[in-house]
């Protein structure tokens, strides 16, 4: 059976403002990184732990630290498959898998090289429009996605602190430190979820709250056009989030797998610590409660506002891991941090222009698959799309496939021959056709 398909044309271009202020808060932030590292170095030195550092260095297993590694790995494929569930939604989505990797990288460089991730998320949507979305579509893939991995974030959170707070509270005596970091880095998280949520669900009296505030700031004497700006923004952009949340959450089934999987990825991100014990030769330490330790540490990372988390993901690694790596907590934390912050900046960063050279649509690609495997394709959820400019009206439909039956789409009619002119100028001169003659 024959699947028609095209490589053809262009990807279309959609007009986004450029990221240049991330392009220059990552500029910032990689200094920043840079400072801190070096920072890190001349207190081995001042302390007198090089020996130790480099002893520690010495006894790594290397197929543990390839395992961390592959966890790594695995973090960034499974962040493509939650977006690529988002784009099969729609059977004529532009974006392309390597476009989508794109998109993850951008997320991955400009997240971790600003502060609390700001970065992430406008560097994604430019991205998703420079794939040819329009930027209505890209925002509410993105801000799907975002939804989804904060709540993957509390889900994990709130799942190990339950299966492990007796561990915290007996390993840390003073409860009411511990309250207060736990209120810090998970609470912190629930509220934006909840706030998310709010947005989402309640548009309404969120609309009429954030127009009381924005007035009262206004009266305090901030500029009167950026009151303005932030009135036509809460008009423009919050009722509109709430009904692009609505459109994707209606799709339950791809949601609850996108949950599923980007749990999944959280899961080889805590695992890389776990690892990294193995490495150093740790064979007694308790899985779950690295896990828990693990997440607590990038709750606490992500909460505060510097870039790559500096200063909470020090100091988390020093409280809640340190003492599971023993004599080599400082090489422990050194490796940790190569592989799960630093390498992957660096190796996002040849990936930020990475383009799908075809403009068939992953839903296509899957359905040509299902085909060759003998299955009848999938069929989705009808979805809305966002209206296109003027000239970017498709033109051409594409082959229904229903089992082994190809329905081709009717041809566009025909436009009538026009009438032939019932006077018209020849060599001979001037001839009138006898239909303008006839009376009625």
């Amino acid at each position: 059976m024959a699947y028609s398909h095209s490589k053809s044309a262009p990807k279309p271009q959609v007009d986004a403002q450029p990221a240049g202020d991330d392009r220059k808060g990552a500029r910032r932030g990689a200094i920043f990184i840079v400072l801190a590292l070096a920072a890190f170095c001349v207190y081995l030195v001042v302390t007198g732990q090089v020996a130790q550092f480099m002893a520690a260095l010495a006894t790594v297993q290397v197929p543990w630290l390839l395992v961390a590694c592959l966890c790594m790995l695995l973090y960034l494929v499974f962040g493509i498959i939650a977006y690529a569930i988002a784009v099969w939604l729609d059977p004529v989505s532009p974006v392309g898998i390597r476009d989508l990797v794109s998109v993850e990288a951008s997320g991955i460089f400009f997240g971790n090289l600003t502060p609390m991730m700001m970065g992430s998320t406008p560097a994604q949507i430019y991205r998703l429009t420079k794939a040819g979305q329009d930027v209505g579509e890209a925002g509410a893939t993105q801000f799907t996605r975002f939804i989804v991995y904060q709540f993957g974030l509390v889900a994990w959170g709130a799942i190990l602190l339950a299966a492990r707070l007796p561990f915290f509270v007996d390993r840390y005596p003073d409860v009411q430190a511990l309250t207060i970091l736990c209120v810090f880095s998970f609470g912190g998280h629930v509220c934006i979820l909840l706030g998310i949520f709010a947005v989402a669900l309640l548009p309404g009296p969120v609309s009429k709250l954030a127009h009381w505030i924005i007035s009262l700031l206004g009266r305090l004497g901030f500029a009167r056009d950026k009151v303005e700006a932030w009135h036509e923004f809460v008009d423009g952009e919050v009722h509109s989030f709430s009904e692009k949340f609505r459109l994707s959450a209606g799709h339950t089934s791809s949601m609850a797998l996108t949950v599923v999987i980007t749990m999944m990825q959280l899961a080889f991100f805590y695992l890389v610590p776990y690892f990294l014990m193995l490495a150093f030769g740790h064979h007694d330490v308790d899985f779950l409660s690295v896990m828990a330790a693990s997440a607590f540490v990038q709750l606490l990372s992500s909460a505060v506002p510097l870039p790559g988390g500096t200063g909470g993901a020090e100091g988390g690694f020093a409280l809640f891991l340190g003492h599971f790596y023993g004599s080599a907590a400082t090489a422990g934390y050194l490796l940790w941090r190569l592989i799960s912050f630093i390498a992957p900046t660096i190796l996002a960063a040849p990936l930020l222009g990475l383009r799908s050279a075809h403009n068939e649509s992953i839903h296509q690609r899957w359905d040509r698959l299902m085909v060759r495997l003998g299955r009848e394709p999938s069929r989705p959820a009808p979805t809305v799309q966002a209206s296109r400019p003027h000239g970017q009206h498709r033109h051409h439909s594409t082959p229904v496939h229903h089992g082994d039956v190809v329905v081709e789409p009717k041809p566009a009619r025909e436009a009538k021959p026009k009438a032939r002119p019932l006077v018209r100028q020849t060599a001979d001169g001037i001839t009138v056709s006898p239909k303008a003659l006839r009376r009625k």
